[in-house]
């Protein structure tokens, strides 16, 4: 008795299942072309908290660790950059004081400049490094 094998492997590949997914990826891709194209003209609105471009003075107060206060590099006693905090605040209502006290530096220096800021009603900022720098 002789038993027929019907496994004989394919000589061709059917395409048709590959076609299939060509033809609807090239019609998905001519739809969002011409959706991209015909789309609404629309004006966005604009956030609030975008950033400014104006720009406004920034003038830098250092406390060294032996208690000197520099203005922008300059060595001056807490009365003169006092006046000269004053003067920049009567050209520029929106001045800006970064204050960059030393970690050696003693405390008394960095509250005197934060209370002339106050004082003057000056914007100021504290000036940090990161940890691990």
């Amino acid at each position: 008795m002789h038993v027929q094998n019907d496994t004989k492997p394919y000589d061709t590949i059917n395409v048709t299942p590959m076609l299939d997914l060509a033809y609807v990826l090239l019609v998905v891709f001519i739809l969002m072309t011409t959706a991209s194209v015909q789309g609404l003209s629309i004006t966005l609105p604009k956030p609030s908290n975008q950033p400014s471009t104006e720009r406004h003075e920034l003038l830098i107060v250092q406390i060294a660790a032996d208690g000197a206060l520099l203005l922008n590099g300059a060595a001056l006693s807490l009365d003169e950059i006092e006046q000269r905090l004053a003067r920049a605040k009567a050209a520029d209502p929106r001045l800006t004081v970064a204050i960059k006290g030393d970690g050696r530096a003693a405390y008394a220096p960095v509250v005197q400049v934060i209370d002339l800021c106050n004082r003057l009603a000056v914007d100021m900022a504290l000036v940090t490094s990161r940890i691990g720098t």
